[in-house]
């Protein structure tokens, strides 16, 4: 039966509305239910081709919107903030899973450019996925969801750059040398211009086209699409433009604005994109593809995780931090479908190896989302062998471990650093945890000793012998943390004074509830403060005492105004 253009697409909503609903009854990305309705709309099912073009406009919309507000959260400086762990394992991963892919493929008999296509696009993982996860785990401010949030933009870069030098090739475009010449005149030319106009023009521009709120949203949309259109008329991508559009608005102190602004629109546009990946999924050759398929998938699901696991050991990193943020790099990126997508369109690879991609990504993305869900529950079965990924501890930790500390500090930046202000004197009793291993390096030179480590980890806790100390001192605010924290030093040191941190009120209640005798709220008492207080006090329990019962009170009030 034909129907004309608008009732299928009214249909393939109704349908994504009923298959999205399924996968989100069972904890799976939406991501997901968008390519198994395009699979229901293609020819191979249900057969709606009326609304295959317009899809396939409206897929390249997304692609433009996705990296356009990519590229507004890019900046200079994002290599320093996301710091060196996430550079080295951010590039390490892509380089070594690049590496076994290509090895993978090449054995399996593909082409040398179409295994180097899969390898390249296996070694991606889905920032907009994981981010999803971490922050529906409330898992994003803990240090694994950090480092994992850290590489992933490391990643992202490197699929840009990658994009970039496809987007520079096309099937008969000439001599390699010819190819280069051209795209490094014009590319130069064009990347030179619309910074120069993102520098000089745009930030005033927009001050005074944010006085209109749609007109500021009409302007953002149409410069993603100018600029896109003008690097496709200089055979370019599109999808560069947009990436390079986007980075040239970050410069603008609207930019947070413009993002939130264009997102519903985004969500609308990718919904189409992947539907249409799902429509160009050949199963003609499926069963010659299976080897492939799941080579690469089992290299996702299981290699990535080890490589990550490996590099965070020889960092220094724990083995449940390094087992935990190995598992998000357990799928396939949106990046891997547009790459081998504009693969395609330069003639480089055959539509084929865009279905082995989406069947891999259909895996990945599904599997990996439960790992990451369950990864706390994970963990524990694999402990023990997770081990060997762990570095040993050198004498000098070794040897600091040994000792016994009268105080024990969890975390030494922000309210940790006020705090260690009124610690100085007490350097020689006193023990510094922290998971930053910069922050380690540096306070150690100082004097004061320090342990490198996560208090959310169980086994950290029983390599130091907080049994003994009388004063344990967490300025983590992750809530899980902190009452594990209290309880495995309520066991076995009752009287030891427990100061703990809390971001929200609520929290902090339930800190007091598990045994803390003091919670600091940076928020509403600040670092500076709970210096004073810890100076004054001189340790002192019963004094904790007094200013617990004057605090609770203050914080049920903030409860009531929140």
């Amino acid at each position: 039966m034909e129907f004309n253009i608008l009732t299928e697409l009214s249909l393939i909503i109704l349908i994504a509305i009923v298959i999205v609903g399924i996968t989100r009854l069972l904890k799976q990305p939406i991501i997901l239910g968008y390519i198994i309705t395009g699979i229901v709309v293609s020819p191979r099912i249900l057969n709606f081709t009326n609304s295959t073009a317009i899809i396939e406009t409206f897929s390249q919309l997304g692609i433009v919107l996705i990296l356009f507000i990519t590229g507004l959260h890019l900046n200079p400086k994002i290599i320093k903030e996301v710091g060196k762990v996430s550079l080295l394992t951010g590039i390490g991963q892509v380089i070594f899973t690049t590496t076994i892919g290509f090895f993978i493929a090449r054995t399996l008999e593909f082409s040398i450019i179409s295994s180097l296509y899969l390898a390249i696009a296996v070694s991606f993982s889905s920032t907009i996925i994981i981010t999803k996860l971490l922050a529906d785990k409330n898992d994003i401010d803990k240090l694994y969801g950090k480092i994992s949030i850290g590489f992933l933009i490391v990643q992202d870069l490197i699929a840009i750059i990658i994009l970039m030098v496809i987007s520079s090739f096309s099937a008969n475009s000439g001599s390699f040398s010819s190819i280069a010449i051209k795209t490094f005149l014009s590319g130069t030319f064009l990347v030179a211009g619309i910074f120069a106009i993102g520098y000089f023009i745009l930030p005033k521009l927009t001050k005074s086209i944010a006085k209109s709120q749609e007109y500021l949203l009409l302007f953002s949309f149409g410069w993603a699409l100018i600029v896109s259109t003008l690097f496709e008329i200089f055979n370019f991508s599109i999808e560069i433009g947009a990436l390079l559009a986007g980075i040239t608005l970050s410069l603008s102190p609207y930019r947070i604005e413009i993002s939130s602004k264009l997102k519903p629109l985004q969500d609308f546009f990718i919904f189409a994109f992947f539907i249409w990946l799902g429509l160009q999924m050949n199963f003609g050759n499926i069963a010659n593809n299976i080897p492939i398929i799941i080579a690469l998938s089992l290299l996702i699901l299981i290699g990535n995780p080890i490589i990550v696991i490996t590099l965070m050991g020889l960092l220094r990193y724990k083995k449940q931090t390094g087992f935990q943020a190995g598992l998000t790099v357990a799928q396939i990126s949106e990046f891997s479908l547009i790459l081998i997508a504009l693969g395609i369109k330069v003639g480089h690879v055959s539509s084929e190896i865009l279905s082995i991609m989406t069947i891999i990504g259909v895996v990945t993305i599904a599997s990996s989302s439960y790992l990451i869900i369950y990864s706390h529950k994970i963990y524990p079965i694999f402990a023990k062998m997770l081990t060997i990924f762990e570095r040993k501890s050198t004498k000098e930790e070794l040897e600091i471990l040994s000792k016994k500390y009268e105080i024990i500090m969890f975390g030494s930046k922000r309210t940790g650093y006020n705090i260690l202000q009124s610690l100085t004197e007490k350097k020689k009793n006193l023990l510094i945890v922290d998971y930053n291993p910069e922050i380690i390096e540096k306070l150690t030179e100082k004097g004061y000793n320090c342990i490198y480590g996560d208090v959310s980890d169980p086994d950290l806790l029983s390599e130091i012998d907080i049994c003994y100390a009388k004063t344990i001192i967490s300025t983590v605010q992750d809530l899980e943390s902190n009452i594990l924290l209290i309880k495995r030093t309520r066991l076995c040191n009752p009287e030891a004074t427990i100061i703990a941190t809390s971001d929200q009120a609520k929290e902090a209640l339930r800190l007091y509830d598990s045994g803390a005798d003091y919670v600091i709220l940076p928020h509403h008492l600040g670092g500076k403060y709970a210096s004073k207080i810890i100076d004054e006090s001189k340790f002192s329990k019963e004094k904790f005492e007094e200013l617990k019962k004057e605090e609770i009170p203050e914080i049920k009030k903030l409860l009531m105004e929140e």
